[in-house]
């Protein structure tokens, strides 16, 4: 019973914690919207924003990291109990390993970016730094962060709510949230490969809604562990 409430409690903490820096990116940077604006515009902004938006972003790569513990130890709890369990927790940790890497890139490549590009005079020494930095935020965000970290999300979401189904831990309705929010989030690759495929299909609200279930989600499995599984 202790090994299931100390899931919930990071389950819960972990997505909470994530919850509150991107909130604030939200007030303070225009997060996600920023993510596609024109490179020029999003180095001032990041400059003018100074240390207090770096520390931010650091707090966002580094607050889930109760989620990765959470998915080693649910992993650690149904071992043997289904062939995929192994997968599924690889699958969480590579998520959440992806993510961070990707987002600690504004806190310490950006940054230097942003200063070069905004104290220059040098019109060349500017179109320089925009290519640099749409190739690390192409690499960086869009590959690690955004398709391979919401990918593997997704792929671990999916198969722990299956695994929750087929061994009627808890009630069906979770695995049902679990299937819907990973979909949803699924979804959400379609803006990426748009970043590189004029025209690709998308929908633009998948990956709020998206990551907001997965949130949802996160908090009401911790609950259910917390209260103790059915089996």
């Amino acid at each position: 019973m202790k090994a299931q409430q100390s899931i919930g409690i990071l389950l819960i903490v972990g997505a909470v914690a994530v919850l509150v820096p991107y909130l604030i990116l939200t007030m303070i940077f225009d997060y996600p919207d920023i993510l596609r604006q024109d490179p020029g515009i999003v180095l001032v902004r990041f400059h003018e924003a100074g240390s207090p938006l770096i520390l931010v972003w650091l707090a966002f790569a580094l607050l889930g990291l109760p989620l990765l513990i959470a998915y080693i130890r649910i992993g650690e709890a149904l071992e043997g109990r289904l062939a995929f369990i192994r997968w599924m927790t690889t699958l969480g940790v590579l998520s959440g390993v992806a993510q961070i890497v990707g987002l600690l890139r504004w806190v310490f490549v950006v940054p230097v970016l942003a200063k070069t590009y905004v104290e220059t005079d040098n019109p060349a020494t500017r179109e320089a730094v925009k290519v640099v930095f749409m190739a690390f935020h192409q690499f960086g965000g869009v590959l690690l962060g955004e398709h391979l970290g919401q990918l593997f999300t997704v792929l671990w979401m999916g198969m722990l709510s299956y695994a929750i189904w087929k061994l009627r831990l808890f009630p069906t309705w979770l695995s049902a949230l679990g299937v819907a929010a990973s979909a949803i989030y699924f979804l959400a690759q379609g803006e990426l490969f748009a970043t590189v495929i004029p025209g690709f299909p998308q929908w633009g609200l998948a990956g709020l809604v998206g990551s907001s279930l997965w949130l949802l989600w996160l908090i009401a499995l911790g609950a259910r562990f917390l209260k103790g599984t059915g089996a």
